[in-house]
């Protein structure tokens, strides 16, 4: 059997244990990425942490052989700088101390689109016994509770684009009936929203390609600037893709899953869901305008508290439903306002 080099491995150990830090995310009631679940709870269950008041900063980063991580921190302050300090176009070591290290857990659950420089290529590390699996950010192939829950934010974040789209006399389930159709025929243009014209749109969870820019190993990837979801199109013959009950029914009549939502979202006026459930940024647009984020099982919902609203369903893969304003949104809309979590 050959002898081993003890220098050898002493240098591989070491590398293995540097982390060349590529970007971060906060993991807070207020803000958490939304791919992990419906609510801030979920979102900590996930990644097997509990779900404390003051919340956790998630580190991602490559060890010395290239392996992904995902280092756990509960210095939420020292992330939010760096994220603030990155986002201002500014240079930011992030270097979070030893004893702030609640958890290190292999892989990543977002998809990063940089690399430490100098090292392999991204892979998950090699297991070793107890560990858990490798975290992975969701299939851009398939549309799901979290490929719902991103195209969600990217509607958020996109917002202008998807609300130029609707006029103030769309189709709406806000105290109307909702505009139906008849199986096999294709729903009004009015039932949902046509994607900005957009070369080369990514799907909800599919990564757009990284700008080129110059970076150090600390720097944070710009934020993505992704085309919404495409629509999707009830396919010729009107036969439904899925071949599933549920989304022949959503074709026919594809607001009754919005008002489901709606239904639900009153309910939370009534009995608070889980915290992280309702959450209202500050867009910083003029006139302080917010951008109120809702989810619940099988639907997502992205509104301006003072215009209207966009649902997302797991039912109607990729589509944006319009909700107009109407009689009955505003004090919805208000009330969920006002009872949302909002970044400190």
């Amino acid at each position: 059997m050959a002898g081993t080099d003890p220098i050898a491995e002493a240098e591989a150990d070491g590398a293995a244990d540097a982390l060349f830090v590529l970007t971060a995310a906060l993991l807070t009631p207020a803000r958490f990425p939304s791919v992990l679940g419906d609510d801030y709870p979920a979102a900590c269950a996930a990644l097997g942490l509990q779900p404390y008041v003051e919340g956790y900063g998630l580190v991602f980063g490559q060890d010395g052989l290239g392996a992904r991580w995902t280092v756990v921190v509960d210095d939420v302050s020292l992330v939010a700088v760096a994220i603030s300090s990155w986002d201002c176009g500014m240079a930011y070591d992030l270097s979070p101390d030893e004893a702030s290290v609640v958890a290190g857990l292999p892989g990543w659950p977002l998809e990063v689109v940089t690399r430490a420089p100098g090292v392999p290529a991204p892979h998950d590390p090699e297991p070793e016994e107890g560990d858990p699996a490798p975290l992975a950010p969701p299939s851009g192939d398939v549309w799901g509770p979290a490929q719902r829950r991103l195209g969600a934010d990217e509607v958020a974040l996109q917002w202008s684009a998807w609300r130029s789209q609707v006029t103030d006399d769309a189709s709406s389930v806000a105290g109307a009936p909702a505009p139906s159709a008849a199986a096999g025929v294709p729903r009004p243009a009015t039932s949902a929203v046509a994607s900005p014209a957009t070369p080369s749109a990514p799907s909800p969870g599919t990564p757009a390609e990284a700008e080129p820019r110059p970076t150090t190993w600390f720097d944070r990837p710009s934020p993505r600037k992704a085309a919404p979801p495409a629509t999707a199109v009830p396919p010729a013959g009107g036969t439904v893709s899925t071949g599933s009950a549920a989304a022949a029914d959503a074709v026919a009549d594809p607001y009754a899953g919005v008002r489901r939502a709606l239904e639900e979202l009153r309910g939370y006026l009534e009995e608070p869901p889980p915290i992280g459930r309702v959450r209202s940024t500050d867009t910083g647009a003029d006139g302080g305008a917010r951008t109120l984020r809702a989810d619940g099982p099988g639907w997502s919902l992205v509104a301006r508290p003072d215009d209207m609203a966009f649902v997302l369903l797991d039912e109607l893969p990729r589509e944006v439903l319009p909700v107009a304003r109407g009689p009955r949104l505003p004090a919805l809309l208000e009330g969920l306002d006002a009872m949302a979590v909002r970044p400190s």
